[in-house]
């Protein structure tokens, strides 16, 4: 059974300012729990119905009903079981030398940016920089679109208009128009920055930008999913 209290702290986790604060975020379904268990990721609390059986016999789980998971969980589907689990006490630094790196401006959507780490992760890019008002990498819906690659792809907020004059590396940016990305020669190291689903690049991130780079078009559609048109350019760029 749970508590009162306990249901409305995880329910709390919602809250941006309040994983902040506490320093815990959310984690669900059977596939993410199972490999943040396996990968010995620290783990505050696990809830799950009987039918589920932790793949760590040693790992404590508070067994609950189906209703009492389906309050707590904030997807509209509950999936077996549910981990409070804990943010990283350190973060590395970062170090841009030597490879691709990733840099997001102002990505909104939980699923563009958790998609966005999974693609990091099969290419061995191991860091991203985002915008401080790029979607929160603790959201509960980018931890679950991530499939446990949130696990191994670090991701940094910064003032991106402050931090890439910093840079003396090129700088390739997803343009509308820019040089052909099937055509681009695949660079030792550099900066990939994606700009956000509606408005692209921003006019204050745009001037840094040392090589546009565009996926040509040959059919319709206006423009492509932000986290489909960052996983064919790394696809190019670490060809």
């Amino acid at each position: 059974m749970v508590t009162k209290s306990e249901l409305k702290y995880i329910q709390s986790l919602s809250d941006k300012k309040v994983r902040l604060e506490t320093g815990c975020f959310i984690a669900e379904g059977v596939k993410l729990v199972g490999e943040m268990i396996a990968a010995g990721y620290p783990l505050k609390a696990v809830y799950a119905i009987d039918s589920w059986e932790s793949p760590d016999a040693s790992i404590e789980v508070n067994r609950v009903e189906a209703f009492e998971l389906e309050k707590m969980s904030l997807l509209q589907t509950p999936n077996q079981v549910l981990a409070v689990a804990l943010m990283p006490q350190k973060t590395k630094e970062i170090d841009v030398a030597g490879q691709l790196t990733i840099v997001l401006d102002g990505i909104q959507d939980p699923g563009n940016l958790g998609t966005i780490i999974r693609t990091a992760d099969w290419f061995g890019i191991q860091q991203i920089v985002a915008s401080e008002d790029t979607v929160d990498v603790y959201n509960s819906k980018v931890i679950g679109a991530t499939m446990g690659s949130f696990m191994r792809v670090q991701v940094n907020y910064k003032n991106l208009a402050a931090w890439l004059p910093t840079i003396k590396l090129p700088v390739y940016g997803a343009f509308l128009e820019g040089e052909n990305v099937f055509t681009t020669k695949a660079p030792k190291q550099g900066l990939l920055v994606i700009g956000s689903e509606g408005k692209g690049i921003r006019e204050n991130i745009i001037d840094f930008v040392t090589h546009p780079v565009t996926i040509p078009k040959t059919g319709g559609a206006e423009s492509l999913n932000a986290s489909i048109a960052a996983g064919i350019i790394v696809a190019q760029l670490t060809r």
